[in-house]
């Protein structure tokens, strides 16, 4: 590789082995978004710094993984979601995940029953960015109603299939990356949704060897987690943190914050 951007650190550092088969494919540069959650300013930022970034190298191919939740508490889902729906930068593929976050909005625009659940987790954002009255209390069922029906009238058939799109989870090389995690013991094409998109301690605790380095976000913290068996990268750009951009070519990482 014709060099490093600053950061940038052998996998896992001297001290500790690479595990066998940890890394990317010759000629590919990666790059895994944490949780975005409706900062469309810091999203554009790091997506400035990442092209700006793989300007200095020579990968064949250039991926851009968002690792889900682009939506809640932050304030502007809706500009979130068009920005990913317009597609990577020139030269650049992107691959879009599945949060919990989008499976709330989803289940929401079908039907408002639990609703209050999804309000409370920033759903009150997310649906005033799109333009829905969000006055009320979001535990009155009437509230929840007259807000479902101009929810689902806001939302264009274009952000709805943008939603129905999203995979649950992508691998390259000796990497895996999803939104919350995998739990541990059970082969990757039985891992259940909802673990996928919600699993915390059981995977976050776990120290067996999962057959990838997992990448992941959902669960916030001030820095990187660097694990020798997953890596968590949401960093909580939307409590006031940073928006991390994990790097990735051959055997090295680094990172990028906006």
């Amino acid at each position: 590789m014709s060099g490093l951007a600053k950061g940038f650190t052998r996998l896992f550092g001297d001290s500790e082995a690479v595990p066998e088969g940890a890394g990317l494919p010759a000629g590919l540069r990666l790059y895994a978004v944490g949780d975005v959650h409706g900062c469309l300013e810091r999203l554009d930022h790091l997506v400035e710094q990442i092209v700006a970034d793989a300007a200095g190298h020579d990968a064949e191919r250039k991926v851009i993984v968002f690792l889900g939740d682009y939506v809640d508490r932050g304030p502007d889902s809706r500009g979130v979601v068009e920005r990913l729906m317009a597609g990577p930068p020139e030269g650049f593929e992107q691959i879009c995940l599945k949060g919990n976050h989008e499976a709330f909005m989803v289940r929401f625009l079908k039907s408002p029953k639990d609703g209050e659940t999804w309000m409370i987790n920033g759903g009150l954002q997310t649906c005033a960015s799109y333009g829905v009255d969000c006055s009320g209390d979001p535990f009155d069922h009437t509230v929840l109603a007259r807000m479902h029906g101009e929810m689902t009238a806001a939302v264009p058939q274009a952000h709805r299939d943008f939603l129905a799109s999203l995979e649950l989870y992508h691998a390259e090389g000796g990497y895996l990356f999803v939104h919350a995690g995998i739990r541990p013991g059970v082969s990757l094409r039985r891992q259940a949704q909802s673990d996928l998109l919600w699993i915390r301690e059981q995977f976050l605790m776990s120290e067996e060897d999962h057959g990838y380095v997992v990448v992941h976000g959902h669960t916030p913290s001030d820095e990187v987690e660097e694990r020798p068996n997953r890596i968590g990268i949401d960093t909580g750009a939307v409590y006031g943190g940073k928006l991390t951009a994990m790097v990735l070519e051959g055997e090295e990482r680094g990172y990028l914050y906006a």
